[in-house]
């Protein structure tokens, strides 16, 4: 049996205590949607807010330090996110990349440590425009992943359940600019079969591959429908429940036809 579509609200660097009832508008709805899996993403300080205030949904964190503990002003390690709530954690986004200097041995050494943290990891990948104008967009976003996905040794069932993948192209994200059905299949079914490369026939087919990049309740249907697209990583859209709602429900729609 296919897993559930996941639609993953990543709230980035927005969020006061105001913003709860979004979430529990949110997570109200996802109760009547149970054929889509539902989660957030919010700031730090939010997360065990929101955790407490929702039933259905699932709440995460937006990134993790690779270690245990120790000296590393202002860092969270993936036990302390946990701690607070946080049962997944979104790792090597764009943004983390290029504000910080994020390297794939890094990526792959927090995803280690989220892991190990017991929680799960949505592991992000996406090109410049350059690259994609260059034509080399799928060799630079499959050996983003090779060197960034951790080497699991579980059973394939558990592979599938704790790994998503989000391809996010960079050219995409919060500038209204979408690539083609086409061009979304195309990578999608390149990551797939990296996917079972790396974990096997049965888990490496089961991953969620999310897709991210403005993604908007007008444009998620012909998004969700595209083969090998198993949900989205939504941005600024789902800083209120009504326009997160929105693709949900397109979602849901799909799994119902």
């Amino acid at each position: 049996m296919a897993p559930r579509p996941y639609i993953v609200g990543n709230w980035k660097m927005n969020g006061m205590r105001s913003m709860l009832g979004e979430a529990r508008a949110i997570d109200r709805a996802a109760q009547r949607l149970m054929k889509v899996e539902v989660a957030l993403a919010p700031p730090f300080t939010l997360i065990h807010a929101v955790h407490r205030e929702v039933e259905q949904i699932g709440v995460g964190a937006q990134d993790c330090h690779a270690g245990e503990d120790g000296p590393h002003t202002g860092d969270i390690s993936a036990t302390m996110v946990a701690d607070a709530g946080a049962k997944f954690v979104i790792l090597g986004h764009s943004e983390r990349r290029q504000d910080h200097g994020e390297t794939n041995e890094l990526v792959r050494a927090k995803a280690d440590a989220a892991l190990g943290a017991g929680m799960r990891v949505i592991l992000c990948c996406g090109e410049e425009e350059s690259v994609r104008d260059g034509g080399t967009a799928e060799a630079f976003v499959l050996n983003q992943l090779r060197k960034s996905l951790p080497q699991m040794q579980s059973e394939a069932d558990e592979i599938a359940d704790r790994l998503t993948v989000a391809y996010e192209p960079i050219w995409a994200i919060g500038t209204g600019r979408t690539p083609t059905v086409a061009e979304v299949e195309a990578m999608h079914g390149a990551i797939r079969t990296l996917l079972i490369e790396l974990y096997g026939e049965t888990a490496g087919s089961d991953v969620r591959i999310l897709y991210g990049g403005s993604v908007k309740p007008d444009n998620a249907a012909e998004l969700m429908a595209a083969k090998n697209v198993g949900g989205a990583l939504v941005g600024g859209a789902s800083l209120t429940a009504e326009s997160f709602l929105g693709i949900v429900l397109a979602t849901s729609e799909l799994v119902a036809a």
